[in-house]
């Protein structure tokens, strides 16, 4: 670990390797786990105000769901989430014709219908940030079902860090950033 500002990093963030494989994994983290994606107390205002232009980019199992529950619910850990699916898949997850996980939001954003790409802890995934009083914790959340993601990073070489650089940069802003790149830069 090491500290940046406010924020104590994982080794791991520059350590480990990393590219979403989704020729292999087929988006299951939106789809697997025991809780939705988690929202920062911002985005709980964003989801609400975007969700009638994602709403057309949705199916309707996630649709009925958030109908009913609302664009985002407390979790068993008393954090914000995405709502879910049969306790499973997240509310605003979409399919391919193959089978792919995607995320309903982030095809609006692409489509310029809004200007929010899809919730941070999303974005910078496989980090995980953590909300302390004093300080922030940055980490490498590692499962199972992105160990594809794993071999193709270290097969081309890519840190995690610099695989997740715009979200990293969009949480902590660019200063952060170089300064990650510095001790990254160190560390070899």
């Amino acid at each position: 670990m090491f500290q940046l500002g406010k924020t104590i990093v994982s080794e791991d963030i520059i350590e480990k390797d990393f590219i979403c494989n989704l020729s292999a994994c087929k988006g299951a983290c939106c789809i697997d786990g025991n809780a939705g994606a988690p929202i920062e107390d911002d985005e709980t205002e964003i989801l609400v105000d975007i969700y009638s232009k994602v709403k057309p980019f949705l199916r309707q199992e996630g649709i009925d769901v958030i109908e009913e529950h609302g664009a985002f619910v407390k979790g068993e850990d008393g954090e914000w989430e995405t709502p879910l699916v049969n306790n499973s898949e997240c509310a605003y997850v979409t399919f391919t014709k193959n089978g792919t996980a995607k995320c309903g939001i982030e095809e609006a954003y692409e489509k310029g219908v809004i200007k929010w790409k899809k919730p941070v802890s999303c974005h910078l995934y496989p980090v995980r940030v953590r909300e302390y009083t004093e300080l922030t914790a940055v980490n490498y959340h590692k499962w199972q079902i992105c160990d594809p993601a794993c071999a193709l990073g270290e097969e081309l070489q890519v840190p995690i860090y610099k695989f997740v650089k715009e979200a990293l940069i969009r949480k902590f802003g660019a200063e952060w950033y170089s300064e990650l790149e510095q001790v990254a830069d160190e560390h070899k």
